[in-house]
C-alpha cells in the first residue's frame, strides 16, 4: 500500500492514463474518474475516463474534459472495490489496474499498487487531498466533480460516513466555486415521472422479516420492460427500505439478465452491511454494501431472509 505523496508523485511521473469507473455508476466514481482526468490534463498528461455510461443526471461533469487520442500506458481505477465491480466493457483490464484509489475497507481488486482509505467518506474525499500534493488548481469544475462524489456518497451528508473532516472538504470545495445548489436539486430534489412509477412499484414488493427489522424490496426485468426504465432511474432505491421505522437492515434486490440479483444492503445502528454482503461474495462499507446472488427470485429471497435472521436475531 502506498501513501497519498507517493501517488501523487506516480501521477506526476507517468503519462497516458485510462481510468477505470465501476459498473452502474454513481457520483462517486463518476466524479473521482473525470476529477482526476481533468487534473491530469491539466498538468499536461493524457488522460480519459473509461465507464459504462454516464446517466444523464451526470454529464455536466464531463464538461472541459477534453477528447484525446493516445495509447494508454497507465491503468487507474477509481472507487472500484473488486474486480467483479468492473463493466462488462472493462474485462479486458482485470490483472492490468497499475493502480487503484478507493475507499472500500472490503477492497480485493487486482492491481499492482492501491491507496485505500476506508475513513474517507467517498472516494472524491481521497481525491481531493491527493490534488492538494500535485498542486493542482482547483477549477469549478473540478470542484463540481469532487462535491458530487462526496455529497451523493453521503447522501447529502446525512449518512454515518460523514465525518468533519467531510463537512471541511466540502466547504472548501464551496470556496471554490462549486455549484452546489444545482448539484443538490439535480441530485436530491429532482425525479422523472418513470423514477417516481418505478418507486411506487418497489412499494409494492416490500417483505418484512426478522420480527420487521428487516425490509426486503425487489425490481424484475418484467418491470424494467414494462416501465421502461433506465438504469440511472434506479439510483436511490436501496435507501427506501433502510427508512421505515424499526427497521435495522434494508435490502434492495435487482434481477439481471444473466439469472442473478444484484444486492444492495444499508443499515442502520451498527449493523454491518459488509459483513452481511461478504457471505454471498460481496463487500463494502459497514453501513452501504452489496453482492450478487443467483437465482430465482424466491430463491435469492430466501436466503436473503435466511441470512438476515440470523444477523438479526
Amino acid at each position: 500500500m502506498i501513501n497519498l505523496y507517493e501517488l501523487a508523485r506516480y501521477l506526476e511521473a507517468h503519462d497516458n492514463y485510462e481510468i477505470l469507473t465501476h459498473a452502474y455508476p454513481d457520483g462517486d466514481t463518476l466524479g473521482s474518474g473525470f476529477a482526476l482526468c481533468l487534473a491530469l490534463q491539466q498538468i499536461g498528461k493524457n488522460a480519459r475516463v473509461i465507464t459504462t455510461n454516464v446517466p444523464s443526471k451526470f454529464t455536466y461533469l464531463l464538461n472541459g474534459v477534453k477528447e484525446q487520442d493516445f495509447e494508454a500506458e497507465v491503468i487507474i481505477s477509481t472507487d472500484v472495490a473488486a474486480d467483479t465491480l468492473l463493466g462488462s466493457n472493462m474485462e479486458k483490464y482485470i490483472g492490468r489496474i497499475d493502480m487503484c484509489i478507493d475507499h472500500h475497507g472490503s477492497n480485493t481488486i487486482t492491481a499492482k499498487e492501491k491507496f485505500v482509505d476506508r475513513f474517507a467518506a467517498a472516494n472524491c474525499e481521497i481525491i481531493y487531498k491527493l490534488f492538494q500534493r500535485m498542486n493542482i488548481k482547483i477549477t469549478e469544475q473540478i470542484a463540481d466533480c469532487l462535491y458530487t462524489g462526496i455529497s451523493t456518497d453521503t447522501g447529502c451528508f446525512r449518512y454515518t460516513n460523514t465525518t468533519s473532516e467531510t463537512m471541511r472538504v466540502a466547504a472548501q470545495l464551496m470556496d471554490f466555486g462549486c455549484n452546489t445548489g444545482y448539484i443538490n436539486k439535480v441530485m436530491f430534489e429532482t425525479k422523472s415521472k418513470t423514477k417516481i412509477q418505478i418507486e411506487q412499484a418497489v412499494y409494492d414488493t416490500m417483505t418484512y422479516c426478522a420480527n420487521g427489522r428487516c425490509a426486503i424490496i425487489y425490481t424484475t426485468l418484467d418491470m424494467f420492460k414494462s416501465l421502461d426504465v433506465g438504469d440511472d432511474e434506479m439510483e436511490g432505491l436501496a435507501s427506501i427500505p433502510r427508512q421505515i421505522e424499526g427497521v435495522l437492515m434494508g435490502i434492495t434486490m435487482r434481477e439481471k439478465e444473466s439469472g442473478f440479483f444484484k444486492i444492495s444492503v444499508r443499515t442502520n445502528d451498527g449493523i454491518n452491511a459488509s459483513e452481511f454482503c461478504s457471505q454471498f461474495g460481496g463487500g463494502g462499507h459497514p453501513a452501504a454494501a452489496g453482492c450478487a446472488i443467483e437465482g430465482t427470485l424466491d430463491e435469492v429471497r430466501n436466503k436473503l431472509i435466511e441470512a438476515a435472521e440470523k444477523v438479526l436475531k
